[in-house]
């Protein structure tokens, strides 16, 4: 190691992710982006150099950066907010989808995985973001969702209609030729469309298991928008890698969930965040959709804690939102937590539990020597208040700071 390149955050306590508690009066040394070692403060400084540089966190906690595997940055729902976002050019989606980008980064969410987008613009922020020109999190996207014509979401450039196991086959490829890190399918209808209810069955098994078979040739895991459990019960036969909402799940289709290894992204605020819809202008026959929905969701919800589904963090309302004083990642940790995940087990679901599901657990997930210090600070403990995050002050992006609220520093 060399004096000029390493950096010591020190004077904190540090949840690394692998043990259930943290470590109290710990350091984290970071060279070229990656954590080099991480213990107590006195190792870890001993064994710098002497000239490293050190942050002092003032006895804040440190945790990975959050990973929200369900977002849209180019989110347009039904009413005058989400039209005008419809109606911006090319050059200013781009623009506005940066914006949130960075809004993303600084709440602490250092890893997105957008689930459909608009005009496949966020691979020119992913590359964009890779190069240094913008601030944001790391994204892994499924490039545009792939529907049936007339399909959930068919309105928008951020899905690809196509009918048939020979055009379902045919869009997985070209979302893969884009440079998609996996495939999104809407196997149901949902929330969002006027002219279909959340168990409207959308697409045929030979459909499905085009779509499977094509992107599991290609090393790509399969999520799809889904609410019943009849339909979600085909599609995990068939071999899908995830649900996302799963509003109306049964006890069977749950454990058979748990059995093939099939992961959950709940959701759980989008059934439960009235203030955005006011927000939008949302239509009332949407916003009663939802909110009616709420509470089979939570029933759907802890019939999969119940089966030992493997759960995840996502949002879907834009991760930086604010909303009941915090922001929709935090919220969204917070009902997890309140309708039947352990503070600890819902850090997990936002950190190394995602990071593996996308093949990055080498990577990112945790506090660990060889992973990118992506890193968080807060003032309280959230291993054993989920809340804790509210206090959230500090963000680090691959070893450089993005947020500091000390300094008024903020990318």
């Amino acid at each position: 190691m060399s004096e000029t390149d390493v950096t010591v955050v020190h004077n904190c306590a540090v949840f690394d992710g692998v043990a259930d508690t943290p470590t109290p009066g710990a350091a984290v040394a970071i060279r070229n982006g990656r954590i080099t070692a991480v213990g107590p403060e006195a190792e870890v400084r001993a064994a710098a150099p002497p000239g490293a540089h050190t942050i002092d966190l003032g006895g804040a906690m440190v945790m990975a950066g959050l990973l929200n595997m369900h977002t849209h940055l180019s989110l347009s729902l039904p009413g005058p907010g989400g039209d005008t976002v419809s109606r911006l050019s090319p050059h200013a989606l781009a623009l506005y989808m940066a914006s949130g980008a960075r809004r993303t980064l600084n709440t602490g969410v250092t890893t997105v995985r957008c689930v459909a987008e608009k005009a496949h613009a966020e691979f020119a922020l992913r590359d964009a973001i890779e190069a240094g020109w913008t601030a944001g999190p790391r994204i892994y996207t499924a490039g545009r969702g792939l529907v049936c014509t007339g399909g959930h979401g068919h309105e928008g450039t951020d899905t690809l209609e196509c009918d048939g196991a020979d055009g379902f086959r045919a869009g997985t490829r070209a979302q893969i030729r884009a440079g998609a890190d996996l495939i999104k399918v809407m196997i149901s209808g949902g929330i969002a469309g006027k002219h279909e209810a959340i168990d409207t069955p959308q697409m045929t098994n030979d459909e499905m298991a085009a779509v499977i078979e094509t992107a599991h040739a290609w090393q790509r895991k399969v999520t799809a928008h889904a609410g019943p459990a009849a339909v979600i019960e085909q599609a995990v036969r068939l071999g899908l890698d995830c649900v996302e909402h799963g509003y109306q799940l049964t006890a069977p289709v749950a454990r058979l969930m748990a059995d093939n290894g099939t992961s959950l992204v709940p959701t759980l605020i989008v059934t439960r965040c009235k203030d955005f819809f006011d927000s939008l202008g949302v239509p009332e026959w949407m916003q009663r959709r939802s909110l009616d929905a709420g509470p089979q969701h939570i029933e759907s919800y802890q019939l999969a804690l119940d089966a030992g589904v493997e759960i995840m963090l996502g949002s879907d309302m834009p991760p930086f939102q604010q909303t009941e004083g915090t922001t929709a990642t935090v919220l969204e940790l917070e009902h997890m937590v309140t309708y039947g995940l352990t503070p600890l087990a819902a850090l997990r679901a936002a950190t190394i539990v995602p990071a593996r599901w996308l093949g990055a657990g080498d990577d990112i997930g945790t506090v660990e020597p060889g992973k990118y210090a992506d890193l968080i600070a807060m003032d309280d403990d959230p291993t054993t208040d989920i809340s804790a995050l509210r206090s959230l002050r500090w963000v680090m992006k691959g070893g450089g700071i993005v947020r500091d609220d000390r300094i008024g520093l903020a990318a």
